[in-house]
């Protein structure tokens, strides 16, 4: 069991910057792929992006290039920060954690809203 809690989420205009943070707890050996997810207004839940456990990122097409996501072991910690904002990142983000051997994200946060003004 992992649980995820985020924080950082807020209101800011396009073009600005803002750092998600989602702090773990419990068994977080036992994952091995965490990751950064958004729910936008009417749409589903789609992946923004991942990280393995030997430090692989991955990201969505959308957000290439202005967003960076990463762990700090030590802290337990999962860091998405987020340049070049536009109205389009408007969204609840998660965090999320994948167990070893599972298929699929299994520990999800409970959310952040992040909305970005034109």
């Amino acid at each position: 069991q992992v649980q995820l809690v985020e924080s950082g989420g807020g209101s800011v205009q396009a073009g600005g910057s803002l750092r998600l943070l989602c702090v773990a707890s419990g068994s977080t050996p036992n994952m091995d792929y965490w990751g950064w997810f958004r729910r936008a207004p009417g749409k589903g839940r789609g992946v923004v992006a991942t990280i393995d456990t030997y430090g692989t990122p991955s990201y969505v097409a959308s957000v290439k290039g202005r967003f960076t996501i990463s762990r700090d072991i030590g802290k337990n910690t999962l860091d998405l920060q987020m340049n070049t904002l536009n109205p389009e990142d408007t969204a609840t983000y998660y965090c999320a954690a994948r167990e070893k051997r599972r298929a699929t994200f299994d520990y999800w946060g409970q959310g952040t809203q992040v909305t970005v003004s034109s």
